[in-house]
């Protein structure tokens, strides 16, 4: 039952960084699940059965607020839907102690790609209202789908970031519609997982208990995407993915590294993810400082 508490909590909190961030509901919650010893496979397909729930209901409330492009939606959803089913076929047949480190290091990317890019900076809005062709989204799509299947999350850290680099959309309706089309890819991932692994090492109680932390949370995510800073979560985000599976890859066999090394390397990255998330809060209080300052200016000429 605890176990069980721990992943409706690991799935609600999840969800509220991934409904504001458009990113990190699959990377979080299958790094818990190999962090549990779950297989590689196996934890990919729970997440993604998982996620046919959470995404509707996370679409479906941005949709209510006003965040989804569909356009967008159909135009990176299907070509990703086809990558993800290719990845899933592809890594149920690999065999769970090769997949592993594999899956690990894809995740660890990934947190540190979250990390330094939220970091460096917030996110793009420039050349708003410019439409986004097909020849980009097509082969985006594609390759986020097949990553997110192959490594249990990478549709939000790839298409999230590449849709805001463009500053083609508003930063929430990004959000919005990267959210919405992860139905379409979470379902074929997990059709690509039934027919490559059946229901082999597929908890089901997991999978409710993921589903139901994520709903709740989908509808709160979605009116957050407004007010929190999506900078700081994505910060605060990329530095526990990175720790987890730098966890994963040296306790594996390929690695087996000591403690004293792993303590040194564990000792790194909190430092680095602590001085990230330090510098970010100040950069958001000079940001906010700044803001201020410009509206009293605005205030003060209107009242001459």
């Amino acid at each position: 039952m605890r176990q069980l508490i721990l992943l409706s909590l690991v799935g609600l909190a999840a969800q509220l960084v991934d409904g504001g961030l458009g990113m990190a509901y699959g990377v979080t919650t299958t790094t818990l699940l190999l962090m549990l010893g779950t297989n590689p496979a196996a934890a990919s397909a729970t997440v993604h059965l998982a996620e046919i729930g959470t995404t509707l209901a996370s679409g479906t409330a941005h949709w209510r607020f006003g965040n989804v492009d569909w356009r967008v939606v159909l135009r990176v959803g299907v070509p990703g839907a086809v990558g993800a089913f290719l990845g899933a076929t592809v890594l149920s047949s690999i065999d769970a102690e090769v997949a592993r480190p594999i899956t690990a290091t894809i995740l660890l990317a990934l947190g540190v790609y979250l990390l330094v890019r939220f970091t460096r900076s917030g996110m793009r809005t420039d050349r708003l209202g410019q439409p986004l062709r097909r020849r980009f989204l097509a082969p985006l799509g594609l390759f986020a789908g097949f990553l997110d299947a192959t490594g249990g999350g990478g549709w939000g850290p790839v298409g999230t970031p590449a849709l805001l680099a463009s500053g083609r959309m508003e930063p929430r309706k990004v959000v919005g519609s990267i959210s919405a089309s992860e139905f379409l890819v979470a379902l074929a991932a997990s059709l690509g997982f039934l027919v490559g692994l059946g229901h082999q090492g597929i908890n089901p109680t997991w999978v409710l208990a993921l589903l139901a932390g994520g709903v709740v949370a989908a509808p709160i995510a979605a009116f957050l995407v407004r007010i929190v800073p999506a900078r700081l979560l994505g910060v605060a985000v990329g530095g526990l993915i990175v720790l987890t599976n730098a966890r994963t890859l040296l306790r594996s066999e390929a690695i087996d590294a000591g403690d004293v090394t792993r303590s040194l390397v564990y000792a790194v990255i909190v430092a680095a993810w602590l001085g990230a998330v330090s510098y970010v809060v100040a950069a958001l209080r000079v940001s906010r400082a700044s803001a201020d300052a410009s509206t009293a200016d605005s205030e003060r000429s209107s009242a001459r």
